[in-house]
């Protein structure tokens, strides 16, 4: 089974600053805001959500295709992802934007200011995925997530029309989206991802109940946090599925694409939707353990001793043959 992770890739640059913003604005000059923070601390971190996905599959054996847009500055970030087990060969890169950057600094208070530059993603609407299923042999699965939106939109349009299933994830673009938009990116997608607040805003949005969405995506998959995740098929009963236990919160940054990783490497395995959720919710369980998105390591020996912990011998058995 060969998937195509469509998504976002980024670095974030972030800092630390040891006093509050709010000591720093004067209330009636913040017409003229003027003001520099000398920062303790600095962060830089590979992130992007079809880069998170797509090294959350290679940690678990399968070499998942990285379509994305980045800059020229990205070969460093390709070594580290191809040394990881992911395809980057279907990467477009920009002869005149860099990678989109994410800067943001931190204070005591945990308040941010940050900025995000789109950068090269906004050539994401350029990459034709007949190319990356050429090269590839074959598409089984595209994962749509959160891109440029044009990008997003051509892609799932072309997986239509070129019958390839694809998976709907367009987790943080929902914000910016109208309902007209949300319902061209749904309907019809073989799988749906969001999280419990996505999920309402997409009914709010398109105006379909939860019901009227089950007709028209085959598997509804919802991450509901510290509960773990329900699954959800029309006429059949929810799969619920809980969360491994966590031994630290250091980060929750990247948890949701470690579920889509873990999630999406299981189908790739054959397993059923319940163990596709297990593994997902193991991975997660690793991510928000560990500061940074694609800082953690997994071993197969103490992955599964966890998994066994989490979900019984059972479950185990059928994983453990699998894991790469």
């Amino acid at each position: 089974m060969r998937i195509a992770v469509c998504g976002s890739i980024a670095n974030d640059h972030l800092m630390t600053f040891p006093g509050r913003f709010s000591d720093q604005l004067v209330a009636d000059q913040l017409h003229t805001v003027s003001l520099s923070f000398l920062v303790d601390g600095l962060n830089i971190r590979r992130g992007g959500v079809g880069a998170n996905i797509a090294f959350g599959m290679g940690q678990l054996g399968v070499r998942p295709i990285l379509v994305g847009a980045a800059g020229e500055d990205f070969e460093e970030y390709r070594a580290w992802l191809e040394r990881h087990g992911v395809d980057t060969e279907s990467v477009h890169i920009s002869e005149v934007a860099h990678t989109a950057r994410f800067v943001c600094t931190t204070d005591a208070d945990n308040n941010q200011i940050g900025s995000f530059y789109t950068g090269a993603m906004t050539e994401a609407r350029n990459i034709e995925l007949k190319y990356v299923a050429d090269r590839a042999g074959r598409l089984d699965l595209v994962l749509i997530g959160a891109d440029d939106p044009e990008g997003m939109m051509r892609h799932t349009e072309e997986c239509r029309a070129r019958g390839i299933p694809f998976a709907a994830d367009y987790s943080q673009q929902i914000a910016r989206m109208d309902g007209e938009g949300i319902r061209a990116l749904t309907d019809g997608a073989t799988y749906l991802f969001s999280n419990e607040y996505e999920k309402e805003l997409i009914e709010a949005k398109t105006g379909w109940s939860d019901e009227e969405v089950l007709q028209r995506v085959g598997t509804r998959v919802t991450t509901l946090g510290k509960n773990g995740a329900r699954i959800d098929r029309a006429g059949e009963e929810p799969i619920l599925v809980g969360c491994a236990e966590e031994k630290q919160k250091a980060d929750p940054t990247g948890v949701g694409d470690a579920f889509r990783a873990g999630f999406l490497s299981a189908l790739v395995w054959g397993v059923g939707l319940e163990r596709a959720a297990q593994v997902g919710c193991m991975l997660a369980t690793l991510v928000i353990e560990t500061v940074g998105t694609q800082e953690y390591e997994l071993k197969r020996v103490h992955f599964m001793e966890r998994f066994t912990k989490a979900y019984g011998h059972d479950a185990a058995t059928e994983v453990r043959s699998h894991l790469g």
